[in-house]
């Protein structure tokens, strides 16, 4: 009897600890830049962040819902299945580059991304926008609104945003695939290292 009391004992112990350290829940929501697209599985940037929590000793998981040639449509759709399937505690919305590669409606884009932003918050979650840019394929003025939408309604919404994902890298023509849109493997620990710092409070607070 001493040593089933003793047993009970422990696991009412364990049960109260993990009552208490229940890990975060991260959605990313994105579109070929962050699914790995042309890479070796486990070299891309969000591969290369739960890595990085390990070693932050941040206890959080991923869940990377991520599909190339996803728009800012498309995301709006899958989002709200996924945000009561997973209840995320952050929201990374990565989302608007094949809108503006396509010569799609900024009205819309912006509507969308303005959408899953709302619909994050109404879940408790916190929001990480990250801001992209395109080519002039469109003309200057399509391009400088496309890149204006980001902080527009980062400012409008009081959400985090990275500026522009592939800023540690736009200048770098080797650290880009053959296509010259996508990423090496090369180039995914500097993504990384452009989304850290506005990401990291959010799991730290």
């Amino acid at each position: 009897m001493r040593y089933l009391r003793a047993l009970i004992l422990i696991m009412f112990t364990l049960c109260g600890t993990t009552a208490y350290s229940a890990s975060k829940t991260m959605l990313v929501l994105g579109d070929s830049l962050s699914a790995e697209y042309g890479l070796a599985r486990g070299t891309g940037w969000v591969s290369l962040l739960e890595k990085k929590l390990k070693a932050e000793k941040i206890d959080a998981a991923i869940v990377n819902a991520s599909i190339s040639g996803e728009t800012t449509s498309g995301g709006k759709t899958r989002l709200q299945p996924l945000l009561l399937k997973h209840r995320p505690d952050i929201v990374v919305i990565e989302l608007g580059a094949n809108d503006g590669l396509r010569g799609l409606s900024l009205a819309s884009t912006e509507a969308n991304l303005r959408a899953m932003i709302t619909a994050s918050q109404k879940a408790q979650a916190k929001v990480l926008l990250i801001g992209m840019q395109i080519p002039p394929n469109y003309g200057g003025d399509y391009t400088r609104q496309f890149a204006g939408v980001f902080p527009k309604l980062a400012k409008q919404t009081k959400v985090s945003l990275v500026p522009f994902l592939l800023d540690n890298l736009a200048d770098q023509p080797q650290l880009f695939q053959s296509d010259r849109i996508h990423p090496t493997s090369e180039a995914q620990p500097l993504m990384l290292d452009g989304v850290w710092p506005y990401l990291k409070p959010l799991l730290t607070k």
